[in-house]
């Protein structure tokens, strides 16, 4: 078996997760988390040392199965995420929930349960969470309330956590130029402008360099911003 270390990347099949795989496919064996084992399949056989993890993360018995066969784990990557528009008159509590079970209660669940894992590696875990983690806007209060909550989140496993030698950033991409974002656009009746926006490489990068960093650096927050043209 590859010494090298082992990441986890949840919401690997597409976007900013995909882009996080290839990025640290080329110094770390690799999980690759998602829905579609036919597209993670075939992501796997492209990066050398990636296997699918096909798990439905809002399934408590198959996350728990799953987490199960890992007993070390140097990074998990948080980027499986669920983004629905509307103002809180128009929003129903259904939505508020589906996004705070994907946003907030998937990833909690799953680190908590991979927790020995990440401990006995001295891990690293990474949140991306989204602009909307740090301010929220008319017609986005479901989802910025599930991100501000994914921040808190991070905030007390890091205070927590650090004694045990984790290290836990949240990344804070603003729009960044994906599927999903095209399909917010749409919700928003704009019309798509692809130069606006970060590219999924890019948030990438970032996360890349928080794992890389040296062993005396904790970084704890990283916000990215669409470079003005």
């Amino acid at each position: 078996m590859s010494e090298r270390p082992l990441a986890l990347v949840t919401g690997a099949s597409r976007g900013i997760g995909a882009a996080i795989a290839r990025a640290l496919a080329p110094t770390h064996r690799l999980l690759l988390g998602g829905r579609d084992t036919e597209v993670l399949s075939r992501q796997a056989a492209e990066l050398p040392e990636a296997e699918p993890w096909p798990v439905e993360l809002t399934d408590p018995d198959a996350v728990r199965e799953a987490a199960a066969r890992i007993e070390r784990l140097d990074v998990l990557v948080h980027s499986a995420g669920l983004a629905e528009l509307g103002t809180v008159e128009r929003t129903e509590a259904d939505s508020w929930r589906r996004q705070f079970e994907v946003n907030v209660v998937a990833v909690v669940e799953l680190t908590r349960l991979l927790l020995p894992a990440l401990r006995a590696a001295g891990g690293h875990v990474v949140v991306i969470n989204s602009g909307s983690g740090r301010t929220a806007r008319a017609g986005w209060g479901a989802y910025a309330a599930s991100k501000f909550a994914a921040r808190a989140f991070a905030d007390a496993l890091r205070a927590e956590e650090e004694r045990n030698g984790l290290r836990v950033t949240s990344v804070f991409p603003g729009r960044t130029d994906t599927e999903m974002q095209q399909a917010v656009i749409a919700a928003e009746g704009k019309e798509y402008a692809p130069g606006e926006y970060l590219r999924p490489e890019s948030v990438a990068a970032a996360v890349l360099s928080a794992v890389a960093a040296t062993a005396d650096a904790h970084p704890a927050e990283i916000i990215l911003r669409p470079r003005s043209h």
